[in-house]
């Protein structure tokens, strides 16, 4: 099973692509290290202060994929200060 976790996050007072790349590599990055997930920007890349990340995991357990991903969700709203996550959608295939 391949499960993902859809969030798209608002960045306030991004004034450029390049300042948006700043704040959402570390995030990126540290998704990856602490959840083991796969994570990319995938959608909004022209936009200043928005942006769409996807975290993909597989497994062979519906319960845990899903478990773990709405952690990584709740993990984003808690713990990243440089903006503020507007939705998230989690799927299991």
């Amino acid at each position: 099973m391949v499960g993902t976790l859809t969030v798209h996050l608002h960045l306030p007072g991004c004034s450029s692509l390049k300042e948006k790349r700043g704040r959402l590599k570390p995030l990126l990055h540290r998704l990856h290290r602490e959840f083991n997930v796969s994570v990319a920007e995938m959608d909004r890349q022209d936009a200043w202060q928005e942006a769409v990340i996807c975290c993909g995991m597989v497994g062979n357990d519906r319960a845990h994929l899903d478990a773990a991903l709405s952690q990584i969700a709740s993990w984003v709203e808690g713990n990243w200060p440089d903006g503020m996550v507007v939705a998230e959608k989690v799927e299991i295939f």
